[in-house]
């Protein structure tokens, strides 16, 4: 009898290590909805299951522990996913280390606090992350200026900075809004803020919450931009202390020769930019590209860089696609001017026409941030009053995958360096 209870014993221990696999291919073919597949693994972190993100193994797949719970999450959200053994984990793991390839894998340990700063009331569909988070189901927590200016940036690990203007003149919308409804309570709210919060003029206070936000990076936080709210807030850290507004957007004149006094050493990514002085001008300098640009949409994409996966893995994890090439999109600052960003700022995605820089990552102190150009993945040029996009008939767009990629990157194991 003890004999016979024995191997029963022995017979569930082999079986219980014999533990199997969640593969979540990121592939091209098989996976039916990228976005989603983020929310996943997102989910599982915070439900503290382990997770790994396999870099440029089918097109960043990600391996989770096998649980009942995780496979009918895939199944409600509508992730594709494989069960794999233990043998077939341990073969992959194998591949992935070989050094003849360009493969990685990054263990994830905590999924990060997401904040996205945005004003209240918005609507997900305002902002391509805002809408991305909510579609692949991921928990953010929305803040604005006066979450930013009282140290609530604390309690987050990553920053999402909402369409905006730091610089204090209202996206430079004056020219065809400024009778226009929406606009005129915009501004006014914008000055019932800042008076509120202590400040004289909108420019001051938006100018307060972007030294707020560097402070945030330097300390060791995750920022990611779209669109204005990148170049709008290099211009306004550069332009600190000075007054670079027209009298229509503070009630009096800019300040002289303010374009010889611009520090560019207090900005993140760009330098040596011009400011556009004129009001009615839609643009804010030159770092942008979008009037530049003569693209025609059939042949706007850009590429992404290919990076080493064993020795560069932030840039490969902020690149994992299931296509190098990437269909463009426009947007109040639409690209970079390549010439005017910084040496120490590395480019990522490139348009090959015009030599535009899309995609661009740094580090700040001892945090990060990645400026993405553009307004919405896969609105081409969207215009105000458009209608929302609807995610579910791009649920596999390579343009939303690396706003999702800079949402996961943070919750990567830091790895030690080689000496």
């Amino acid at each position: 009898m003890l004999k016979k209870l024995f191997y029963i014993f022995l017979f569930l221990l082999t079986t219980t290590a014999k533990a199997s696999f969640i593969l979540v291919p990121m592939d091209e073919t098989t996976q039916q909805n990228h976005l989603k597949a983020y929310g996943i693994t997102f989910w599982c972190l915070d439900k503290n299951y382990k997770a790994s993100w396999l870099l440029n193994y089918r097109g960043g797949s990600f391996l989770l522990p096998d649980a009942e719970e995780i496979r009918k999450e895939c199944q409600i959200r509508g992730v594709s996913f494989e069960i794999i053994s233990d043998g077939e984990e341990w073969a992959i793991l194998n591949e992935i280390s070989s050094p003849s390839q360009n493969m990685e894998s990054v263990v994830l340990e905590k999924a990060p606090k997401i904040a996205v700063y945005t004003p209240k009331g918005k609507q997900p569909w305002d902002d391509a992350v805002t809408l991305v988070l909510t579609y692949a189901e991921i928990p953010f927590t929305a803040i604005y200026d006066e979450e930013v200016l009282s140290d609530q940036l604390l309690l987050y690990d990553w920053l999402h900075l909402h369409h905006e203007d730091f610089t204090g003149q209202y996206g430079k919308f004056y020219s065809a809004y400024k009778n226009v409804p929406w606009y005129i309570e915009q501004k006014k709210d914008a000055e019932t803020m800042a008076t509120k919060l202590g400040y004289s003029k909108v420019s001051q206070e938006k100018g307060a919450v972007a030294k707020k936000i560097r402070d945030f990076v330097i300390g060791g936080g995750f920022m990611f931009a779209m669109c204005s709210a990148t170049d709008s807030f290099d211009i306004a850290l550069a332009a600190d202390g000075m007054d670079i507004c027209e009298a229509m957007f503070d009630g009096d004149a800019s300040e002289g020769n303010y374009q010889s006094k611009m520090n560019f050493s207090n900005s993140f990514a760009f330098k040596d930019f011009t400011l556009e002085r004129r009001p009615e001008q839609y643009e804010f300098s030159d770092i942008d590209m979008t009037s530049k640009r003569r693209v025609p949409m059939d042949k706007d994409y850009f590429t992404l860089m290919e990076f080493s996966a064993k020795w560069d893995p932030i840039p490969s994890m902020l690149c994992q696609n299931h296509t190098q090439l990437v269909k463009g999109f426009m947007g109040q600052t639409t690209a970079f001017n390549a010439p005017l960003i910084k040496s120490n700022v590395l480019v990522m995605g490139t348009c090959e026409l015009n030599g535009e820089a899309r995609y661009i990552h740094g580090q700040k102190g001892k945090g990060m941030f990645t400026f993405y150009g553009g307004h919405d993945p896969e609105d081409f040029q969207h215009q105000v009053g458009d209608p929302p996009t609807v995610l579910d008939l791009h649920s596999n767009s390579p343009g939303y995958r690396l706003i999702l990629n800079n949402v996961l990157f943070p919750a990567a194991r830091k790895k030690k360096l080689k000496t």
